[in-house]
């Protein structure tokens, strides 16, 4: 028996019996010993970027800390705590250019943050888990999800830094509807200008704390729940910047009905984000807001609905038509005409404030009523702002009328 064992590892591993190895096992080894040296190396490179990133952040995009403020630097994110509302002021970080080979996956690690003396959130400022006989848990939330401030897929390029995200000082409670769509939805949008774009950002997150907002009543620390949040976002390359604020809330409006400026977000928070830079190229940058620059291509084109109230009395704005899909009622929908499509029936068809294949308000004049215009809609009516009346029916979802002459229709122009 033991002979036959013998012969066969003999068979299987070359070097046992003494006999070279053969070529394609020497050409394999070479490989695994270039992998582990490759790994090394990235390894080293990776530890390299993060203090490079760090230094950076540090040198030129702290925001100003006053006496009463400790900093908590980590490799990839920095932050100030808020021990009354146990969580974080703002958590600074890059989105480095490294992100569009990045690899890297969840790691679901959620931990209190050591660095933070006075004791970081935990777990049960979220929610309670039991473990049942089986082995399995129980879990007891309490309505919130713990919402990432430096989102875990900006770091997707380091395993260490996207671990970091997971501290509970990078967590804010922040509603599933909220924190799942809207804010998502932000995060996205930020994310897609690294990767169209080629470039770093710099990113500045929180909530918007003040001394009147209600406490999660089952958290073990009394965590705070924000009513708002802002992301501030710079391209210090290209002298760039936008600002986003955003209740926590439900929302059907897009991502870019939320911007404004950062001179609007440090009014509303005191925070001085840029006050390493000078004065001058602080003045630029703080007081843009260029929305189409921030958008993807496809979406340049793209218009901001109008602000609730804004219209004057009986007007609504284009998110707020799909309130009256099939109401039966004439309801007045303003928006600008960001799109238009003449077909070859001579059917013209309208997008308001956004366009194919996101529009969120459709209009139709059918051949049969373009004798009752004095001009070509298509071509009139291209990049107008607008107010048109009738009954908004739904099309696939989309809030859609039906126009039959042009006195339904009102320039703001």
């Amino acid at each position: 028996m033991k002979t036959r064992l013998l012969i066969i590892l003999c068979l299987s591993v070359q070097f046992l019996c003494g006999q070279k190895p053969s070529k394609t096992s020497e050409i394999q080894a070479q490989i695994n010993v270039y992998k582990h040296h490759i790994d090394s190396l990235n390894y080293v490179l990776e530890d390299l970027q993060l203090d490079e990133i760090n230094q950076e952040l540090q040198t030129f995009f702290l925001p100003k800390i006053d006496s009463s403020e400790t900093l908590i630097s980590h490799r990839a994110l920095l932050l100030v705590y808020d021990e009354q509302h146990e969580q974080a002021k703002w958590v600074l970080h890059k989105i480095s250019t490294n992100v569009l080979d990045g690899k890297v996956s969840r790691t679901n690690d959620f931990r209190i943050d050591p660095l933070v003396k006075s004791g970081s959130a935990e777990e049960k400022d979220y929610f309670l888990k039991t473990k049942k006989e089986n082995g399995k848990y129980d879990y007891d939330g309490f309505g919130y999800d713990r919402g990432h401030l430096a989102p875990s897929a900006d770091f997707r390029w380091s395993q260490r830094a996207l671990s970091e995200s997971y501290f509970y000082s990078n967590m804010s409670p922040q509603l599933p509807t909220f924190n799942r769509e809207i804010w998502a939805d932000l995060e996205g949008l930020v994310r897609s200008y690294v990767y169209e774009n080629r470039r770093s950002l710099i990113v500045y997150t929180g909530p918007v704390l003040n001394e009147n907002l209600k406490k999660q009543e089952r958290s073990i620390n009394g965590v705070s729940i924000p009513e708002e949040f802002f992301k501030v976002v710079v391209d210090f390359k290209a002298q760039k910047s936008i600002a986003y604020l955003m209740p926590q809330e439900k929302s059907d409006y897009p991502v870019e009905y939320y911007a404004t400026t950062i001179d609007e977000i440090e009014k509303l928070t005191g925070i001085d984000f840029l006050h390493h830079i000078d004065n001058q190229t602080e003045a630029l940058i703080e007081n843009q807001k260029d929305i189409s620059f921030w958008l993807p291509e496809k979406q340049k084109s793209d218009a901001i609905p109008f602000k609730e109230g804004s219209l004057g009395k009986g007007k609504f704005n284009t998110v707020q038509a799909s309130m009256f899909i099939d109401s039966g009622e004439k309801k007045e929908i303003c928006g600008t005409v960001v799109s238009t499509h003449f077909s070859k029936n001579k059917h013209t068809f309208l997008n308001l404030d956004k366009s194919f294949p996101n529009q969120i308000f459709s209009l139709t004049i059918w051949n049969s009523n373009l004798h009752n215009f004095s001009y070509q809609p298509h071509i009139e009516l291209k990049n107008k702002k607008v107010c048109f009346r009738g009954k908004i029916t739904d099309n696939k979802g989309v809030a859609t009328m039906n126009i039959e002459n042009e006195r339904a229709v009102t320039f703001l122009d």
